[in-house]
């Protein structure tokens, strides 16, 4: 079962929700109109470039024809970026429409600014506006900063359901230990990553959960959404044990 309590202190430092499709040109012409949907929202607006560079020895005797077209890099891409006071960051470019937040309290349970909501609402104006009718990938993503224990196996396993073997490789010994599996779960797939590290502030921990599914509707992708976030929270759910839930409990001063 997914966790439903909404805790003061979540391991989760940045959740990103994200669709790609294929460039829609026309994107620029129309994102005053989505702006206006929006502003409500997003009050405040941004337009970035973002330049793409490329570091190479190529001689004296280099020309850009020499490169394959479809190896050039871009030279340039458009964002048109928009900020809420809840702290949710929404950016749109002509293939791709993403919302990041780091201040995340819930998904979709009461009592809190729900990421769901404003999801639903970024994804109600732009399919509105644009028309477009369905998207190449949709992906939902959880980065957790957990409470790194000791370096001792017994300490480890009681906070969490770990993917390291540990019974080998003990912890006590580990400079870095990484684990990163892809998996499938019906229509849906979940790249899941564990990472503990030793570095020169401390120990860190940290969890990796990006779900996601490919050739989705538009009129499908917030059931989508859901039905990821669900996978997600089970898995969530799984790794983490009650001293990890004690640590997100306590109040922050």
């Amino acid at each position: 079962m997914p966790i439903k309590e909404i805790f003061p202190n979540p391991t989760v430092k940045q959740v990103i929700f994200q669709i790609t499709f294929t460039d829609l040109f026309s994107i620029e012409n129309k994102i005053g109109d989505i702006q206006l949907k929006i502003m409500e929202e997003f009050p405040e607006s941004a337009f970035l470039v973002r330049r793409n560079l490329v570091f190479a020895d190529a001689g004296s005797e280099f020309k850009l024809d020499d490169i394959p077209e479809n190896l050039r890099p871009e030279t340039t891409r458009k964002i048109w970026q928009f900020k809420s006071p809840k702290g949710f960051k929404l950016n749109i470019q002509t293939n791709s429409l993403d919302i990041t937040s780091e201040y995340h309290k819930t998904y979709n349970n009461e009592n809190g600014a729900k990421f769901r909501d404003t999801i639903e609402l970024a994804l109600k104006n732009f399919f509105g506006i644009v028309g477009l009718q369905r998207v190449n990938r949709l992906g939902l993503r959880y980065i957790d900063e957990c409470p790194a224990t000791s370096k001792d196996n017994s300490a480890y396993k009681s906070y969490y359901n770990t993917s390291f073997p540990l019974d080998r490789f003990n912890i006590s010994q580990a400079i870095e230990m990484h684990f990163h599996t892809v998996i499938k779960k019906g229509e849906y797939f979940l790249r899941f990553v564990e990472d503990f590290k030793e570095t020169q502030k401390g120990l860190v921990m940290t969890l990796d959960f990006d779900g996601f599914a490919a050739n989705v509707a538009a009129q499908e992708c917030l059931d989508v959404t859901d039905n990821i976030h669900e996978f997600i929270s089970e898995e969530y759910q799984a790794t983490i044990r009650e001293p990890v839930k004690e640590f997100m409990r306590r109040k922050v001063s």
